[in-house]
């Protein structure tokens, strides 16, 4: 390995070669490799800003290109927003390390600084999440939740030039990018339950390449891992897709691993919650058995 020369492949946004570069400099730092090279990619996800994605085929679309680009072997290790990513793993590729979490919170930017709680009634807030949206009108019911798409950039623009009251965003992307002074509002885990993975930087390579992975071994962050089997878990059991409007986060606490999952109907209008404890070891089974719980209470309502 110290005299492999490796390529990292990333989203080109801003934000996503911010993590990229984050992801580097702990490579840099704990692994002996003789250099590290970034490579932009563009993916159809970051193509499409008018739509859900729902509507051209999901979170993979964040992904699909860059791991092609992996599977041959045009890079060796992707640097992926966990959040963005299918709950199954791509044949052939392999997700075993994450750096330490960001703030996985929800944040609000709002014209004059405004609290949720201060928005006028009817005000338009801006989510590309039916998550989010949900979430929202379980705290305000009398505000309007309208479809943002586009970079963090992007989206603040648009809510400069008047198309938005307020957007909804997470606090992971908008530290990153040092616009905490825009920041309106944090919500509470309690208040916006978040998706599950997010704040979570993951590093992706192939399955096959060994050395590789021993050495993406010495920078995975144990306690963030543990979160986010936990919390994927609950996905992979529900088959969640970015019409799923379910939040799921993990905490640990001494030697045990507390989660809480929200799911809710696919018309927004019935939400189910639950919430376990287990020890730290368990944390994939925490996982599967809160999604099992889920899936049974909400009797598939959750899926069209």
């Amino acid at each position: 390995m110290k005299n492999r020369k490796i390529i990292i492949g990333s989203r080109g946004s801003k934000l996503a070669l911010i993590y990229a570069e984050r992801a580097r400099a702990q490579l840099l730092k704990n692994l002996e490799i003789s250099s590290i090279n970034l490579k932009s990619i563009t993916t159809t996800g970051d193509e499409i800003t008018d739509m859900r994605l729902s509507e051209y085929g999901g979170k993979g679309l964040f992904c699909k290109t860059i791991e092609q680009e992996l599977l041959d072997n045009n890079i060796d290790i992707a640097v992926h927003a966990l959040k963005d990513m299918p709950a199954e793993e791509t044949e052939g590729l392999l997700t075993s390390c994450f750096l330490e979490r960001n703030d996985p919170r929800e944040i609000l930017i709002s014209k004059e600084h405004k609290l949720l709680k201060n928005l006028a009634p009817g005000s338009l807030v801006g989510t590309s999440s039916f998550r989010r949206e949900f979430q929202l009108n379980r705290i305000r019911k009398d505000l309007k939740c309208k479809l943002i798409r586009g970079n963090v950039d992007t989206r603040i623009k648009k809510l400069n030039d008047g198309l938005y009251d307020a957007i909804i965003l997470s606090s992971a992307g908008i530290d990153s990018l040092g616009l905490t002074q825009k920041i309106s509002q944090f919500f509470s885990i309690s208040e916006i339950i978040p998706s599950a993975g997010q704040g979570v930087i993951a590093l992706q390579c192939r399955r096959n390449d060994t050395d590789l992975i021993k050495f993406l071994k010495k920078i995975n962050h144990k306690n963030t891992h543990n979160c986010i089997k936990a919390e994927r878990n609950v996905l992979k059991v529900l088959e969640g897709d970015c019409e799923t409007a379910v939040g799921a986060f993990a905490r640990i606490d001494g030697n045990k691993i507390n989660l809480e999952a929200e799911l809710f109907s696919i018309d927004g209008k019935e939400r189910f919650y639950l919430q376990a404890s287990k020890e730290v070891d368990k944390a994939d089974e925490l996982g599967i058995e809160i999604g099992k719980a889920l899936k049974k209470v909400s009797n598939n309502s959750y899926k069209k």
